[in-house]
């Protein structure tokens, strides 16, 4: 006799008999799809809860209008249920391609390991995997470097092959089409150093010292920094881009294939261009920013266009220039190098192109920075 029943809202009902003191037969009727409201299998569970004696469970599904995935999913968590309890499950009263999805789906086992477990390392791992990515890509790096350098030898001896066109395509690129955001960011920088100073050197009535300030700040170091930024920012970016697109695009692997060398053919033009045109960019920065601090000058501190200009001529030396240009220089290659070698290294996805790109940005700054502590280091000892 029925002990009890659970209805679904639709069309997809079950009922429970016990035929024997052992048994539970679930009689499933209706249309059990996932349109519809499918059955819990915690109401199966329920019922063998309510007794301890069921040892065995049959299904009669003569008056099942229809099903799917929706009811494979039912059936599958009450077998594992039964299972648990140590509960036998007769699938003789399913539908026939029922039973078969379900011998299919038991046929294989899960392979361990399969699913990905988020598990949290220590924090000793932690540190010991850091230290072996930052070994390996510091290994990558003076590769990097380390290729570049022969084929900057084999240029030096007229036997690097890249094309002559796109070395002046990339100049113009890194070059002329650079100046109008140098322009400005050097002249607001100009602007900005010149403003604080005067703001101090206004308390002592010693206005004029601003030409003195802006001037060797931008010719010495800021002018060559300002410019290393920028142009990691624009151009260091778009070489990992391009270099990344490339070998998304197996165009890289091509140019290996046909014996040329892509740090001749690619990496080499645009570390020339960057080179050359970085001392051109940051005198270029040097003027722009002095003209930014003129400004201030004439503005604020009621000084005048020659007089501006007599004293910024008087404080600055060519020392200053030298060290200037020569730091310019050194960016423009940490530049090139970071932006090709982050392209280089792309993965092969659409999303590694923007980190490779990301991290070309990253790497260029950092460099800067460092090489600026680095050569400021170097002239303090050498007393220039």
């Amino acid at each position: 006799m029925s002990k009890a029943t659970a209805t679904a809202p639709m069309n997809c009902r079950i009922s429970f008999d016990r035929p024997t003191d052992d048994s539970l037969l679930v009689r499933i009727t209706g249309n059990c799809s996932i349109g519809e409201d499918l059955p819990s299998a915690a109401d199966v569970q329920k019922q063998i809860a309510s007794d301890s004696g069921i040892r065995r469970i049959t299904f009669d599904t003569s008056d099942l209008a229809g099903w799917d995935s929706g009811f494979l999913t039912f059936l599958i968590k009450v077998i594992d249920q039964c299972s648990q309890n140590k509960i036998e499950i007769e699938k003789e009263g399913l539908p026939e391609g029922v039973q078969r999805l379900l011998a299919l789906a038991s046929a294989v086992p899960e392979r361990k390991g399969a699913r990905r477990e988020s598990v949290r390392p220590p924090f000793l791992e932690q540190m010991g995997q850091a230290a072996l990515d930052f070994w390996s890509s510091m290994r990558d790096m003076l590769d990097f470097i380390g290729e570049a350098f022969i084929a900057f030898t084999r240029l030096l001896s007229g036997r690097a092959r890249y094309r002559r066109s796109e070395l002046f395509m990339i100049i113009q690129d890194c070059g002329a089409q650079a100046f109008p955001i140098v322009s400005l960011i050097s002249l607001l920088v100009g602007l900005i150093l010149a403003f604080v100073g005067a703001i101090q050197l206004q308390m002592f009535g010693a206005q004029i010292y601003v030409a003195d300030l802006v001037g060797i700040a931008m010719i010495r170091v800021m002018g060559a920094i300002m410019t290393g930024i920028i142009m990691a920012g624009r151009t260091g970016a778009s070489f990992a881009a391009q270099l990344g697109t490339m070998q998304v695009n197996e165009e890289i692997d091509a140019l290996k294939t046909m014996g040329i060398s892509p740090m001749e053919f690619l990496v080499l033009p645009r570390m020339l261009a960057l080179m050359l045109m970085m001392p051109l960019l940051c005198l270029y920065a040097d003027l722009m920013g002095i003209l930014g601090g003129l400004i201030v000058g004439i503005s604020m501190l009621d000084l005048g266009v020659m007089e501006y200009f007599a004293e910024t001529r008087r404080a600055v030396s060519l020392n200053n220039l030298w060290i200037g240009l020569f730091h310019s220089a050194v960016f423009g290659v940490l530049v090139a190098l970071a932006g090709c070698m982050r392209g280089i290294q792309c993965g092969r996805s659409a999303s590694a192109v923007g980190d490779a790109t990301t991290s070309a940005v990253v790497t260029g700054i950092v460099s800067i920075i460092v090489a600026t502590a680095i050569i400021t280091l170097l002239c303090q000892v050498l007393g220039i």
